[in-house]
């Protein structure tokens, strides 16, 4: 694109015969031109362009991806997710704490390691 904006440009001072344009040949004028087309033929012969349109349709996708989850409150370090973690946190101390069975207001929870829950998953078949 920037060899045909010179190239127009080049056109425009010719017509103007501005400065040392007015006696350039017409052939120096459409020297950008050419160029331009060889770019074009070598960036579509070579899978270039399509590689970047693929590159940015991937990348649109993955945003929208990260987008719907995060609404959906699935994406792990997401906003939502993280404020309806604190909010069923608050509200589970609260359970723990009206109990009159539990052993006292200042116990914390029982905590369960992830390792703990992997080893008990049975695997699938």
């Amino acid at each position: 694109m920037p060899l045909v904006i010179i190239g127009v440009l080049l056109i425009a001072l010719k017509l103007a015969e501005v400065g040392f344009m007015a006696d350039l040949s017409w052939w120096w004028v459409a020297v950008p031109f050419g160029l331009a087309v060889l770019w074009w033929e070598f960036a579509d012969g070579s899978g270039w362009t399509k590689r970047k349109a693929m590159d940015k349709m991937e990348k649109r996708k993955v945003e929208r991806r990260d987008r719907q989850m995060e609404a959906l409150g699935l994406k792990v370090g997401g906003k939502r997710r993280d404020r309806l973690a604190t909010k069923h946190a608050e509200i589970k101390a609260r359970e723990v704490s009206a109990d009159p069975t539990h052993a006292g207001r200042d116990a914390a929870p029982k905590v369960v390691a992830q390792s703990d829950i992997e080893q008990r998953r049975e695997p699938r078949l």
